[in-house]
């Protein structure tokens, strides 16, 4: 107890408190900028800390961290360009709420999910850190391959676009993201000869240009139309009671789901937001309102990437691993601080532990009061003419693109694709299966490629592990069940018709 109220009494310092502040308004403000992330805001800012005092040090990065996470939403909700790769889902339905005026509202719902979500993981992780590690310590490689498999045949569904479009989509986006060199032989693959294509496509450009510069194609077809002026009162950038109660379910389940997927390895904040949507429209009552403005499709993604942050850190603090690239970011803060997390962390830093835990309490409740009176700011962009909006969003698209590797053919990618994007939109196509590919692509190759050299060529020993044999049945049953509804849905229309 003497570790734990030292370690509280350090958090609540001024200096540690002006610290996480800072922390924090700094994670908010790099995360609504396009292409650069929490892991870029971290890496750019990691010098900040080589002068600093251990505690101090790491309070910062944890609340760039928490910062990062939130602010990719902004720009999903408001201009439909993700701010990260994990805020993609939310574009879905946060840019029709801001299309049908309800900006402020989503944007609410996004602060207070990610709070609750965060402040839910913080007590899941105070309380079961070191039993939940070691069971996420069972997910090898063929653990790996199997639930990203599974996941994209069943996030696959959460778009109107048919399931065989979807399939097609989500093999392109695999197939993209094989571009460049391979990891296990160091051959190249698919660069056509081209030193521009070496290094692979980076998927920031890509997202950017679906689901940016498509929006500022589609805006070139409209006339120009006097924009409406917007009642921006508090009471209609705040949620209405209806939509407070039905995003109470979807944070909390979001947070949990979000808290559980960040102990698996990999993209956890990414996986489990799609996870989230998918849940979401399974358990609506209006199913059909998704992907025109639900606020659920808000509520439950923002709360599940807020909750997997929170969940990757068990791995990290309790094991000393890290499961995905934003906790490796933050080992590197840790180990340049001479600290090592793992089972000594807790009786060799006891204090720094619980001042590190306490400040993450207080981050997230610094996140909420500095977002929410915010909104209305947030808001009057929303209502901007598209004829000052939409050349803003280019800006911060080409910005954002040209940033990530300071290359002009990353730009040239944010074109191609954004001409990609407004044509699939055209053809009445979400690209966000298309997405997923791309971003999981590589983890289903990495982990497919360790498992056949553990299991020296023998595939099928993937069915006689227990955790990737039931999740690889799970697919099966998933991809296979359609298939089956269809055929008896036919042989009972076939005899009722006779």
């Amino acid at each position: 107890m003497e570790d734990i109220f030292a370690g509280i009494s350090s958090a609540f310092s001024f200096f540690n408190l002006l610290v996480c502040l800072l922390g924090v308004a700094l994670g908010t403000l790099v995360g609504v900028l396009p292409g650069l992330g929490p892991v870029g805001a971290i890496s750019m800012l990691l010098p900040l800390t080589f002068s600093m005092e251990p505690t101090s040090a790491l309070i910062l990065v944890a609340g760039i961290y928490f910062g990062g996470m939130y602010g990719g939403s902004t720009t999903s909700i408001l201009v439909n360009v993700p701010g990260e790769a994990a805020s993609v889902v939310t574009t879905l339905d946060g840019y029709k709420m801001t299309q049908k005026g309800r900006a402020g509202a989503a944007l609410s719902i996004a602060a207070i999910g990610s709070f609750v979500a965060g402040t839910l993981g913080m007590v899941l992780l105070t309380l079961l850190a070191p039993p939940i590690a070691k069971a996420a310590l069972k997910f090898g490689p063929p653990e790996q391959f199997a639930i990203v498999l599974v996941g994209l045949l069943v996030l696959s569904r959460l778009t109107d676009t048919s399931l065989i479009r979807s399939y097609m989509l989500i093999a392109l986006g695999v197939v993209l993201s094989l571009i460049g060199i391979d990891p296990m032989s160091g051959s190249l693959r698919l660069t056509f000869d081209s030193p521009w294509l070496i290094d692979g496509l980076d998927f920031v450009p890509i997202i950017m240009g679906f689901y940016g510069m498509s929006e500022v194609l589609g805006a070139l077809e409209q006339s120009y139309q006097k924009p409406v002026r917007a009642d921006l009162s508090l009471k209609k950038l705040m949620p209405t009671k209806t939509e407070l109660r039905r995003s109470a379910g979807p944070i909390v389940r979001g947070g949990l789901l979000g808290f559980l997927m960040g102990l698996l390895p990999g993209p956890s904040n990414i996986l489990s937001t799609y996870a989230s949507y998918g849940l979401e429209k399974k358990l609506s009552k209006h199913p059909e309102e998704f992907g025109k403005g639900a606020i659920e499709g808000v509520a439950g993604p923002e709360s599940a990437n807020n909750g997997a942050s929170t969940g990757a850190l068990v791995p990290l603090l309790s094991l000393g691993v890290p499961f995905s690239p934003l906790p490796a970011i933050l080992l590197s803060a840790f180990m340049i601080q001479g600290i090592t997390p793992g089972p000594l962390l807790i009786k060799d830093h006891a204090s720094l532990f619980w001042a590190l835990i306490a400040s993450m309490y207080i981050g997230n409740v610094m996140l909420l009061v500095l977002n929410l009176p915010l909104v209305g700011l947030f808001a009057k962009v929303a209502h901007l003419p598209s004829k000052v909006l939409m050349p803003i969003v280019m800006m911060f698209c080409m910005i954002g693109a040209y940033s990530v590797r300071s290359s002009m053919f990353d730009v040239i990618v944010l074109m191609i694709f954004g001409v990609v994007g407004y044509l699939l939109k055209k053809a009445k196509m979400e690209p966000s299966p298309l997405v997923l590919g791309l971003l999981l692509g590589p983890v289903l190759e990495n982990s497919l490629s360790q498992s056949a050299l553990i299991f020296r060529g023998d595939m099928w020993q993937l069915f006689n592990r227990p955790i990737s044999g039931t999740l690889l049945a799970v697919g099966l049953v998933v991809t296979v069940w359609p298939l089956v509804r269809r055929l008896f849905q036919a042989v009972r229309s076939r005899r009722s018709g006779t």
